[in-house]
């Protein structure tokens, strides 16, 4: 008979349970973060995600574009409303500009995802659109203490695939048919960054967020994928 303590086991750890996420605020130098407000989010988010190009904004997206803002303001109460996903509302200069979630919170096992993310053109390619996935990894590690951030995206969205890249997650492979989307096949590409890689990540995002790594014109000075080494 085999004597489990000749078994391979992983390592101990500290069994108990993560915090669940709460909605709260978030300040950082660019953005804040905050719980979705329809009555104030609502017009801003419909018209910074239905003008020219908003089919390929929504193309990856479980839901839109709609045909009304009476549409999306009853869609964004659902999702106001809702603790799993938990979403945020991302703010630049009083205005809501894009959003995102934390989800399939397990806290049992510590492991949590970000997704559900949608910047609208004016946060795309901003320092504000990078502070708001640090705001949100800092907290599930230094307030809440999880021992996983996942990252999953359509394994077709290229954009989705470098910024997880960029931002120091790990890709973990493709989980092919794994989903209908759209009335579309849906293979799933996986990402994760752990609680042992989170402090040199947490470093890379505060040295690419100083003041000093940018120019007069805003410009930064230093990428963040090379500041992590």
């Amino acid at each position: 008979m085999t004597d489990p303590n000749d078994l391979p086991l992983g390592a101990e750890v500290d069994p108990r349970p993560a915090p669940r996420p709460q909605h709260t605020v978030f300040a950082g130098r660019f953005c804040t973060l905050r719980p979705l407000d329809v009555v104030r989010d609502a017009a801003p988010l419909y018209a910074g995600t239905h003008g020219d190009g908003r089919e390929r904004l929504w193309a990856y997206l479980f839901s839109g574009p709609f045909a009304s803002e009476r549409d999306f303001a009853e869609w964004l109460t659902e999702r106001a409303a809702s603790e799993d996903p938990l979403f945020f509302a991302i703010e630049v200069s009083g205005t809501a500009v894009g959003w995102a979630s934390l989800m399939r919170i397990t806290p049992e096992h510590r492991v949590i995802e970000v997704g559900n993310i949608l910047y609208t053109p004016r946060l795309q390619r901003t320092p504000a659109a990078t502070e708001a996935m640090y705001l949100l990894a800092r907290h599930v590690f230094d307030t809440l203490g999880y021992r996983r951030y996942e990252w999953k995206c359509n394994a077709l969205n290229a954009a989705s695939r470098a910024a997880a890249l960029r931002l120091g997650f790990a890709f973990e492979g493709i989980f092919r048919n794994h989903m209908i989307v759209k009335g579309r096949s849906r293979d799933t590409a996986w990402f994760a960054m752990t609680d042992a890689e989170w402090p040199a990540r947490r470093s890379a995002f505060e040295a690419w967020l100083d003041q000093a790594n940018f120019d007069a014109n805003g410009l930064q000075r230093r990428a963040l994928a090379p500041l992590r080494g």
